[in-house]
């Protein structure tokens, strides 16, 4: 893997780099409180396939550039960063996988600019129209979703989620995934992102994004590109009802729900996502020849 730091919408990411450069391109779109180190068990098996990798640390995150203010946290900004990574690697197209809150910075780049992507695979994160119907159908979502509110306070959840090394969001990944998915070398890992300087105010940010507009950002017209959603079925912060709602809003796209899997099933079944992963990008590959 090579590490790169590129500049793209007024702004530098770090990003991850892997397989051949002649490869067709795919971005891998890690969520809140990762960085590109969620996806480090489809990095290798991707490149393995012959495609060029991409993974950054998104804006905000662990090494990538964290500039000040809520407002440069919309979906927006955060769209063209993405788009910009694109055309850094010397493409017009890639296929974009999201996970979580990179999942949603695809859904909204499909849907806005679909000629950057080819195909669309979400993993564990609804389109984000989805999740205002269904909040208004099903009480139980609010509950899921309260850590929202709290995100939206000044200043305390930085501190509180920092106290004693960041034992907080450590026990959270831990609590919300099955036995033993995070090993302690990742999780040392894990802290070392979020203790880089204005990295929390700045993963926060894309929470606090939403009430300066930022989901609003989204359109309601149907995603025209080929999408496959992936879901872990015990996923705690998100019911299955956004998976099945998100279908509306897509002209083309199939919905396969994982078993034994949360809302980290890139970690937890790493095998049977990169094979629908793999599966997936076969069939276009199918369909250029």
């Amino acid at each position: 893997m090579e590490h790169l730091y590129v500049q793209t919408n007024g702004i530098t990411l770090h990003t991850v780099v892997a397989g051949p450069e002649n490869g067709p391109l795919v971005l891998l779109l890690h969520g809140f409180p990762e960085f590109w180190r969620g996806w480090d068990k489809q990095i290798g098996p991707l490149a393995e396939k012959g495609y060029r990798v991409v993974v950054p640390d998104l804006r905000g995150y662990n090494l990538s550039d964290k500039p000040l203010g809520i407002e440069n946290y919309t979906l927006d900004l955060l769209r063209d960063d993405v788009a910009g990574l694109i055309e850094h690697f010397g493409e017009t197209s890639a296929t974009v996988i999201g996970h979580d809150w990179g999942g949603a910075v695809a859904w909204h780049l499909a849907a806005t600019k679909p000629q950057y992507v080819n195909k669309l695979i979400a993993v564990n994160i609804p389109h984000p129209k989805a999740m205002p119907q269904v909040l208004a159908k099903n009480p139980a979502q609010w509950i899921k979703s309260s850590y929202i509110a709290f995100f939206q306070v000044p200043e305390l959840p930085e501190k509180m989620l920092a106290t004693d090394y960041f034992k907080t969001m450590v026990g959270s990944l831990v609590s919300t995934s099955n036995p033993d998915t995070f090993s302690e070398e990742e999780l040392e890992a894990y802290r070392e992102a979020w203790a880089q300087p204005g990295a929390l105010t700045a993963m926060l940010n894309w929470y606090r994004a939403i009430r300066e507009g930022s989901v609003a950002q989204v359109p309601d017209r149907k995603i025209t590109v080929p999408v496959r959603i992936i879901w872990g079925l015990g996923d705690q912060f998100l019911t299955s009802l956004l998976a099945k709602e998100s279908l509306e809003f897509c002209e083309d796209a199939e919905l396969v729900f994982v078993g034994e899997a949360t809302h980290w099933i890139h970690h937890e079944q790493p095998y049977i996502l990169n094979l629908l992963i793999d599966r997936f990008l076969t069939e276009e590959k199918a369909e250029a020849l």
